[in-house]
């Protein structure tokens, strides 16, 4: 299977912890392609009417299907599409990308809690790009629709990175004078 990543600007530019990126670094044959509307985006329908492809949009909804339920089809490999951004900005996104709204959807058959631990979700179902993408290959394993790949090195990579922001976050408060004082802190504010 090939992930294309649509990943919103800010995502791209401004979100230092943006699980998109790592997702697209640990996964073979995939790329991110950056923007809001999709609908003339040259090489995403390239991608979406490439006959070696099946393409699918992962995104829940009432009609999307699950990897079990699937239909594949034969001599095609899967081409899954996945919105990187927050809730708010990836629903504009499909909304004005009218090629994606016209895809095929797939979605959980599991109930998921995100890692994520530092970042607050609306919703306590909403994971990170990188869970997603790890739980859709489980699941499309499972359902003997992919071939065995190890996952748990997503996942481990994901989780030295939430690691190290709740640790830098510690760090940024007792700098700051919520924790223990450093002793040099005094020296610095005289300054």
């Amino acid at each position: 299977m090939k992930f294309v990543i649509l990943m919103h600007p800010k995502e791209a530019y401004h979100i230092k912890t943006g699980t998109g990126r790592l997702a697209q670094l640990s996964l073979k044959d995939s790329e991110i392609i950056i923007g809001i509307d999709f609908t003339h985006d040259e090489r995403l329908n390239r991608l979406i009417h490439d006959p070696l492809y099946q393409p699918v949009l992962l995104y829940p909804s009432p009609e999307a299907v699950t990897a079990r339920t699937l239909p594949v089809q034969e001599g095609k490999k899967l081409l899954v599409i996945v919105v990187d951004a927050t809730w708010f900005l990836a629903r504009k996104m499909l909304r004005l990308s009218t090629n994606l709204m016209a895809l095929p959807k797939i979605s959980f058959e599991g109930g998921y809690r995100s890692e994520f631990t530092f970042k607050k979700e609306p919703e306590e179902s909403y994971i990170s790009t990188i869970e997603s993408c790890v739980y859709l290959i489980r699941e499309l394993q499972a359902a003997g629709k992919a071939k065995d790949c190890e996952t748990e090195g997503m996942l481990d990579v994901f989780r030295r990175m939430v690691a190290h922001q709740i640790d830098s976050e510690k760090q940024r408060r007792a700098l700051e004078g919520d924790g223990p004082q450093h002793p040099w802190k005094h020296d610095r504010d005289n300054c």
